[in-house]
């Protein structure tokens, strides 16, 4: 009887420490906006096009390796093996970190189509691409390192008159192709989010193409609808990606002032900053919940659906106005 009083002591305080472990470790940190715009003004006339956007890329990036816990979308061991919400979150991070980091390759950092790559940007693109999961040979974590190590190189040379090889092109089309991406994957996250209902969507995949065709035949409509497993997943994701772009927006505003305001579409990216920042409202929620449209509980999914498809419309708008001469 003692030792059956030792055991089951024993084990109700591990499940405490776990529980507790888990709880600090989910934990979101906090918006960098403050201390990237600081980093730019501290240069003073030093500054240079392209550092704001550098330096967001570096930072989002080392915060999800860094933040409380560490990165745990690869972690093997309980209790962090039992927790999805922050590994789902670190993937809508590392999705929009992919995204940058490839447009800062293909188009931020070159003059025209023909001219050669970064060397830089050229090896740290493809490690940002290593699977998330991924714990050993190689691991996640030392490949996402080795990219910012080659971020900061890249940066460096920015700030170096003597090496013009690595420059940083704050041009409207420049920015439009990046947006164009961006768009896809908000639009995504806003269909995946509002499927935690569940709906019958009609089949729109071939509107407004007569001649389109597509691979195999497809139902007129279908029912779609989040698994119950995977709601708060889908959650978490899309806000760990607004988190993320929100940042990078905000390097934006800086680097590319200039063509914005020529555009007259500064106001514009504020309204998507401004949407986006409101994804990272506290949830006073102990969890996701998933009320009907208009039933009597929340439903964060939805919540989350609208202010990403308000950011997503506006940068539709965003792109036309970059479009426009």
């Amino acid at each position: 009887m003692f030792n059956a009083k030792i055991v089951s002591t024993a084990v109700a305080v591990l499940l405490v420490i776990m529980y507790l472990t888990g709880w600090w470790v989910s934990r979101e940190p906090a918006l960098l906006v403050d201390e990237i715009q600081q980093s730019h003004q501290q240069l003073g006339d030093k500054a240079i096009v392209g550092y704001s956007t550098t330096t967001a890329l570096i930072r989002v990036s080392e915060t999800l390796l860094d933040k409380s816990g560490g990165y745990l979308a690869n972690d093997i061991m309980p209790p962090f093996v039992l927790l999805d919400n922050m590994p789902a979150w670190e993937l809508g991070v590392l999705e929009m970190s992919r995204d940058l980091a490839l447009a800062l390759r293909k188009d931020l950092s070159r003059s025209q189509s023909q001219s050669t790559e970064n060397q830089f940007l050229k090896v740290a693109q493809p490690m940002f691409n290593i699977d998330h999961r991924s714990w050993a040979i190689p691991a996640a974590e030392s490949e996402y390192r080795k990219a910012i190590a080659q971020l900061y190189l890249y940066r460096a040379e920015l700030m170096n008159p003597a090496k013009p090889d690595s420059q940083f092109y704050a041009r409207a089309d420049n920015l439009r192709d990046w947006l164009k991406a961006v768009e896809k994957r908000l639009g995504s996250y806003s269909q995946r989010l509002s499927a935690s209902v569940g709906q019958d969507r009609l089949n729109t995949d071939l509107a407004g193409e007569s001649s389109a065709r597509q691979s195999t035949e497809s139902p007129g409509q279908k029912m779609v609808k989040t698994s119950w497993w995977k709601i708060d997943d889908e959650f978490y994701e899309a806000r760990g990606a607004s988190w993320a772009l929100l940042h990078f927006l905000k390097a934006v505003e800086t680097d590319f002032a200039d063509v914005l305001q020529r555009k007259n579409a500064m106001v514009s990216l504020r309204q998507i900053i401004r949407e986006l920042e409101a994804t990272q409202q506290s949830i006073w929620s102990p969890m996701v919940l998933n009320g009907s449209g208009f039933g009597l509980m929340a439903n964060h999914s939805l919540v989350m659906a609208n202010y990403i498809s308000r950011a997503n419309a506006a940068l539709i708008d965003l792109s036309e106005l970059l479009t426009q001469g």
